[in-house]
């Protein structure tokens, strides 16, 4: 069986982890087999390597194993929190994955992109993480401002997650 992938992607503190808590809790309340993975913690490994600080090559290598998992336990959809931030990855995803993909960017003016940061590093003892998350916002989201690799975008600003997932949901059945 094929999986349908849905990815988030966005800039930090643009809700993709939130937002897709939300959609795998509208795709259970339609009866949708599904799995939900935040790809930050799936290449969450110490140390990196200099030619892949991000940890690319340990997420694709465990989405594959994972999606494989999934799809033997009747998974259909899966939806991804990650970051995309070059189109010439695509491919690397659909193949991991083994099934489509569709890329919905979640996109948040920077200013609320920076509250949500410093809410989020509020209890941080140092405030090293919420300063690399400051610096990495804006850089991150010019980059996936013109990396033309989402196949929908959505303006989230303002708006409840579960309207946002629904959205999210809307357009990717459309696709």
């Amino acid at each position: 069986m094929i999986i349908r992938t849905v990815f988030l992607n966005g800039t930090v503190g643009s809700g993709k982890t939130t937002t897709a808590a939300a959609v795998g809790a509208a795709l259970a309340a339609q009866d949708l087999p599904h799995a939900v993975l935040d790809l930050d913690e799936v290449r969450r490994t110490w140390p990196t390597t200099a030619d892949d600080p991000f940890g690319a090559a340990v997420e694709l290598a465990a989405l594959r194993a994972l999606a494989s998992v999934y799809r033997r336990h009747g998974a259909t959809v899966l939806v991804l929190a990650g970051v995309l931030e070059e189109r010439a990855m695509r491919p690397s995803y659909t193949d991991a994955v083994g099934g489509s993909l569709h890329v919905v960017r979640l996109r948040v003016p920077l200013e609320e992109v920076q509250a949500r940061l410093r809410a989020r590093h509020a209890a941080d003892g140092d405030g090293a993480g919420l300063d690399w998350h400051l610096r990495r916002a804006p850089e991150l989201h010019r980059i996936l401002e013109g990396a033309g690799v989402d196949d929908t975008v959505i303006d989230v600003a303002g708006r409840p997650v579960a309207d946002v997932a629904a959205q999210v949901l809307h357009d990717w059945r459309g696709s």
